[in-house]
């Protein structure tokens, strides 16, 4: 067994130079782009629908076809990276993302939008924990490094912010252009990339390879867990609890490969870190709180409200206060009061955001919503951070891939759960009546969905914070003087 665990003083002295200022520019470049990518889709879903003719159900997949992709093969990904060097699965699925970007511009169909986005969000699973663990490895742990990845998670979520006005800009040229400008954009990444990031030494053949079936079973069990909540409403119970026990099946079988492969996508081990547990769980249900509330609110201002694509995109604009806030705000509160009461914060702002929300009604005015608007914004910027350094803080260099992966399983996961549940109830509470009213009232059922979805996640944040006080444990970051201790990991994986 491997020991706890310690704390090492850090000489203090490094400084990253340009170079690794330049690579981290452009993974904040990538993970913008992807942040950017699924809001300009959100804000464009009417005009989907209105253009192809989809069904609300349908128009759901649009979007959990990209997250499912994304979040199912995360671990794969993440492992990837890990096995055959970061650099190569971060061009080589760049230029993926890239093309079937632009494939998703030229559907006619809703099947060919569904295939498009699926594979784009899996070259974004394979190019996401590359970008991450790039930088985790290329500035050591500490104060240096957390800054790094504040400001990422900043520009991600400044990108899903930024995403909402800029797709409203495009939608009201033509909503194919919400595609094609990633690929204008993906682009220009991938030829700065190539010359910046660093050729990192070729990782020394292990004869182990990537955990294929696994990615499948876990892929494949999230898949039908959403489609059992989507459809939920409107199939037998019968077929419900068929996919249902389905999923549960796959997701057993996924954990018995894990545990029985001597390759594991996941080592199951990595899962006893109690803060790396928590920050999953957290990052799941923010995530699908957010998606649940943002699908809702760009339906009801454009179906109901009547609002162009532009004035909804400049409503929601707001949101993108963190741009600012994480990078500025976020780190001070950090290593002042330390990881989990940040996070707490964030989240019950969150819940006050949405709570706010629910007194929408047919002819609410805009300074009514703002409040809303302008808090979820602040929320967003004290809580997606430092989800990213709890998920990836005290692990081995060697698993930040699969650090990194797990935490953006959870995020995509919980995208693609808060999607269809909302979905779900908005479709159960409108009924058949398809008139204002009940319109309405499907809208306001359904956003008690990210209302209780944040406050679940603030209990799970709040029993950390309190196991830490009375443990009296103290890490980086708790509001202790440590700016210039490092976490080390254990030398050895705990199996």
């Amino acid at each position: 067994m491997s020991s706890p665990p310690t704390v090492q003083q850090s000489t203090g002295t490094h400084r990253p130079d340009a170079r690794t200022w330049g690579v981290l520019v452009v993974m904040c470049g990538a993970i913008f782009l992807e942040g950017i990518d699924v809001a300009m889709l959100n804000v464009a879903l009417p005009s989907i629908r209105a253009d192809l003719g989809l069904s609300t159900g349908t128009l759901q997949w649009v979007m959990s076809a990209y997250v499912l992709g994304y979040g199912g093969f995360m671990l794969l990904g993440g492992r990837a990276a890990d096995l055959y060097g970061r650099r190569r699965m971060f061009l080589c699925w760049l230029l993926v993302f890239l093309l079937f970007s632009g494939l998703g511009g030229l559907a006619t169909q809703s099947w060919m939008l569904v295939l498009a986005r699926f594979v784009t969000g899996v070259a974004a699973a394979f190019m996401t924990p590359a970008g991450l663990s790039i930088i985790t490895t290329s500035i050591p742990e500490g104060p240096q490094r957390n800054r790094a990845l504040l400001v990422y998670a900043g520009i991600a979520s400044g990108g899903y912010s930024l995403g909402l006005v800029v797709g409203g800009l495009l939608t009201a040229i033509d909503w194919r252009w919400v595609f094609f400008a990633p690929v204008l954009f993906a682009l220009v990444l991938l030829i700065a990339a190539v010359p910046l990031v660093p050729r990192s030494p070729r990782p020394a053949p292990t004869g182990q390879g990537v955990d294929l079936a696994g990615a499948v079973t876990v892929t494949a069990a999230l898949l039908l867990f959403v489609l059992t909540v989507e459809r939920a409403t409107h199939t037998g119970v019968a077929q419900t609890i068929g996919t249902a026990a389905a999923s549960l099946a796959l997701l057993g079988a996924f954990l018995t490969i894990e545990a029985r492969s001597r390759t594991p996508l996941v080592r199951l081990g990595i899962l006893r870190s109690a803060a790396l547990v928590r920050a999953n769980v957290t990052g799941l249900l923010f995530l699908a709180a957010f998606a649940g509330f943002q699908f809702i609110a760009v339906l009801y201002l454009q179906e109901l409200r009547g609002w162009s694509t532009l004035e909804t995109s400049l409503a929601l604009l707001a949101v993108s206060v963190d741009v600012v806030l994480a990078p500025l705000l976020t780190p001070r509160l950090v290593a002042r009061y330390g990881n989990p009461r940040v996070i707490l914060g964030g989240l019950l702002l969150a819940a006050v955001s949405y709570a706010l929300f629910l007194r929408i009604g047919p002819e609410t005015t805009y300074p009514a919503m703002f409040p809303t608007v302008i808090i979820l914004g602040v929320a967003f910027a004290l809580v997606y951070g430092p989800l990213t350094i709890a998920a990836t803080d005290g692990i081995a260099e060697r698993e930040q891939g699969l650090a990194g992966g797990l935490l953006y399983t959870s995020i995509q996961f919980g995208t693609a759960l808060g999607l269809s549940v909302v979905t779900a109830v908005n479709v159960a509470a409108t009924g058949t009546d398809g008139g204002p009213a009940a319109m309405l009232d499907g809208y306001r059922a359904a956003l008690l969905v990210p209302l209780a979805a944040v406050v679940v996640a603030a209990v799970v944040t709040a029993f950390g914070v309190r196991r830490r006080i009375s443990s009296g444990d103290v890490e980086p970051g708790d509001g202790a003087d440590l700016s210039t201790a490092v976490v080390r990991a254990p030398a050895e994986p705990v199996r």
